[in-house]
Parts: C-alpha cells; structure tokens; sequence
C-alpha cells in the first residue's frame, strides 16, 4: 500500500491549501499509480508570497553569514540522513532510476555543504582612488549585498538538486526565495522546503507557490521580484526575458551536446563514457550525450563496443535497485521521443540498437548517420536517444558541433594535446570536457552555456556573485582622518 503525499504551497509562514481548489493527482509515470496531490495556488495566494517575500527581504539580508551557513550545514546533514527517503520519492515522482536518484540526493547535499561554505566567503576590496589625478586621498570600499527577491522556477529532471542550486545560493547570499517547482514533480519540493525549515531556515525567507505556466509569468513579471533564475527550455527562457522587465535573469536552458571521438582516442573509455552519460536519466538532461561524431576510421569499433555496453543496461522499474535506465516523465513524451526516431529512420538512420518505447519507457536508442536536419540531431531530445555521426576531417566535426542553436558543453576523446588546443579554442560552449563526454558536472564548477543554452553561471560560488550586487562607499580625504 502506498503512502500518499501531500503538496501545499507554503505561503507567509503557512502551509496554504485554497479553499477552491482540487487536488490534482500526482501519478508515477513508470506505472501510472496514484502517488499523491497536490493543490496548485491561486492568484491571490501568489500575491501574498510575493508581498510576504518583498516584506520579509531586509530582514533576512540582517542574517550574519555565520547564522545563514549554520542553517544550510544543518540542512545538509538531515538530508544526509534521509537521503534513502528522497531517492525514493524522487524515483517514484518522475521515474528517474533509484542508481540516479541516489546521485542525485547526495549531489544536492554537496550543493547545499558548498553554499553554506560560499554564506561566508562575499568578499570585497578597497581601491584607492589615486589611481586617478582626480582621486587624490579618496578610498573606494566595496562590499556585496543581497538582490532582495528571487524568483526561483525549476524543472523535473532533477527536481531536487536544481532546487537546491537555486535556494542554497540564494539563502547564502542573503535573499529571499519565491520558488515554483515543476508541475511534475511537486512532492519532492514540498519534502525539501519541509527539511529547510526544520534545518531553522526562516518561514520568511521561503515561499513555494504551486502551479503552471501562469504562475511562473506572474512572480517573473512582478517588480517585486529582483531577480529570475529559471532552468528549463528554451522557448520558457525566451519568454522570461521578454516579460521580466528590468531585473536581472539568470536562465540554464537545453542543449544537443556533441562529443567528439577522434581516431587516436581510447576506444573502450570513449565508448564507456558515451553509454553512461546517453542514457542515464533515460537522457533527460540539458548536457546528455546526444550527438556523437566518431572518426570514420573507428566508427565500426566504436559502435559495436557502445551497442554492447547498451544492451548490457537494465530497463526497467526505476524504484527496482538492478535498473539501470527507468522511464521518461510522462507516456506523450515517450511518444513524441519515438516519432523523432522514426523520422530519422525515415530520412536514412539506421537503428543499430532500441527504438521503441512502451508506456511512458523508451528504450534507449543509437541511431547511426541520421541526417543533418532530423529533429534527433538538430533539436535537443531530452530522452534516451544518441546518433553515431562518422567524419573523416577535424574541422567538419567541429564546424557540425558548433552549428546549433545550443552551446551548453561539449566533449572530446583523444590523446593529442594539438587536437585539444584546436577542438578548445574553436567550439563555442560554456564548457568542454577533455576525454570525457559532453555530460559530466561538478556543482561548484561555473555552469552554463553560450546562445540559446542560457545567460549566468550556476555553482554555489558563482550563483551567490549572480544573486548579490556590488555596493561601494567612498572615503573622501580618507588619508588626512
């Protein structure tokens, strides 16, 4: 028998459900069981988060970073303790394989330890003005301060830890939060905001207001929201900064990431890397490995190793510890993932291994040569899906990884340091990783992208320089006091 949850928004202090509202069902997407509610907030509830966060934010920003760092260590550790509990619930929210989403919990404790860490490291400088011939016995002193009011909106494919980038840098810097989680993936937020507070965060630093869409554009469009930080598509992030106004915004949108596999590069390791990070998460990832272009002069090894390593992996039901690849967030997305593959076929790809789906499962798939102009390689699939893309010049490879709309991150095998000077300087991504995939990610590394694959650096020490603004004073005469 499971144990259903509740998700309520949490509002001025108070767990609030509106007195109109039905409880929406939250469903596993693996099997469609009945896993809990939720109760989305009305216009008037989003109004009271927004005045309660906009009343409240002086107060937290009086926070000694020692109190706030506390609060985020403590936070931390009663994750840690219940890190089984969330990986669970987080594998039965959205189907996320229980391998996965232990990784994932333990991520976001390391996220929540760095933010802590960053709570007491806003560092400023003294500059002396007579540097200028106008500035003769003056000092500037500068300093950082928080935002204000942070506009938290967040997606389902890794609903605890980009969470937890979100709140923790912006707690750390002294801001107060206005989060609205993904639709799918309500229950998992409710856990960690219930978690945060008995860690002895503030009521008035927090507000989580459930909903869609129109949720999200009223606490962007609000001046009382000082900033956004959004991940999520493209054209959501498109449509943030049309609306937002004069705040800042800070937006980690999709991808289709290349790796490159150059003839001299360690087949086994190449091949390895390329299964893992294609598949983990059935692919739901901005940086998962989706386009692979491998040196014709390998391409047959390499295909068959990957193919190999493939069919190794077990599908399956993500709370079951084997699993090794569960299911995507819903049965349409399964759907809409296998008539891009079947277009691709269409068009001239062959499948070399998977294609099909079942439910809301979609086997993992690697497509060899699909063309140019397949949705599977020219758009970003957020599934379990990879094409093998043979070259036989460098350049080509590089100019068909830089022709994307996206610049998220990129990878590179070989064991040429003149082909990693080439391939580094002439790809335009926030990140290149050497002899690894394109789908590798430390949190306190800057990470971000380029083009449509966002604005800002996410990574608690980078997320806190995003989400505070620089104050300076000036001593005039100060050498003569």
């Amino acid at each position: 028998m499971i144990e259903l949850k509740t998700a309520t928004s949490f509002i001025n202090g108070n767990w609030v459900t509106p007195v109109e509202s039905e409880g929406i069902e939250v469903r596993s997407p693996y099997l469609n069981e009945l896993i809990g509610h939720q109760y989305e907030t009305n216009e008037q509830g989003v109004e009271e988060a927004l005045a309660s966060a906009f009343t409240h934010k002086k107060e937290i920003a009086k926070l000694e970073p020692i109190e706030r760092s506390a609060i985020l260590y403590k936070a931390a550790t009663l994750m840690e303790e219940r890190q089984e509990e969330l990986a669970k619930l987080i594998s039965s929210e959205v189907g996320k394989a229980l391998k996965n989403t232990r990784d994932e919990v333990g991520r976001s404790i390391e996220t929540l330890i760095q933010s802590a860490e960053e709570a007491k490291r806003q560092f400023g400088e003294t500059i002396p003005g007579g540097a200028s011939s106008r500035g003769k016995g003056s000092t500037a002193i500068t300093f950082r301060v928080p935002v204000g009011v942070i506009a938290a909106i967040t997606p389902f494919n890794a609903p605890l830890n980009l969470i937890c980038h979100k709140i923790g840098p912006s707690f750390a810097a002294g801001n107060v939060t206005v989060l609205k989680p993904a639709p799918q993936a309500p229950l998992i937020a409710a856990a960690l905001v219930e978690l945060l507070l008995e860690a002895g965060m503030p009521a008035q630093a927090i507000q989580m207001v459930l909903g869609g869409r129109e949720i999200g554009e009223k606490i962007v469009k609000d001046s009382q929201t000082n900033l956004v930080s959004f991940t999520g598509g493209v054209p959501a992030g498109q449509q943030i900064s049309k609306i937002s106004g004069m705040k800042k915004v800070l937006l980690e949108l999709g991808g289709n990431a290349g790796t490159i596999v150059h003839e001299d590069a360690d087949i086994e390791r190449a091949a390895t890397l390329a299964t893992k990070t294609a598949f983990s998460n059935s692919g739901q990832s901005c940086i998962s490995v989706q386009r692979v272009y491998v040196h014709e002069s390998i391409i047959a090894t390499f295909s068959e190793k990957m193919k190999e390593k493939t069919a190794a992996l077990y599908v399956g039901d993500p709370r079951d510890e084997r699993t090794d690849i569960g299911c995507v967030v819903a049965k349409d997305t399964a759907e809409r993932i296998t008539s891009w593959i079947e277009e691709a076929v269409s068009d001239g790809a062959e499948v070399i291994h998977g294609g099909s789906a079942n439910g809301a499962q979609v086997q993992p798939t690697i497509l060899m040569n699909p063309k140019k102009e397949s949705k599977v390689v020219c758009q970003e699939v957020f599934g379990p899906v990879v094409s093998l893309i043979p070259y036989r010049d460098l350049d080509w490879a590089i100019d068909e990884v830089n022709d994307s709309e996206f610049g998220l991150q990129a990878g590179l095998f070989t064991k040429s340091l003149t082909v990693v000077k080439k391939v580094t300087q002439a790809l335009d991504m926030g990140g290149i990783i050497i002899n690894g995939t394109s789908n590798f990610r430390l949190d306190h590394w800057p990470y971000g992208g380029v083009k449509h694959s966002g604005i800002g650096r996410e990574g608690p020490r980078f997320a806190v320089e995003e989400m505070s603004e620089t104050k300076m004073i000036v001593l005039q005469d100060f050498l003569t006091l």
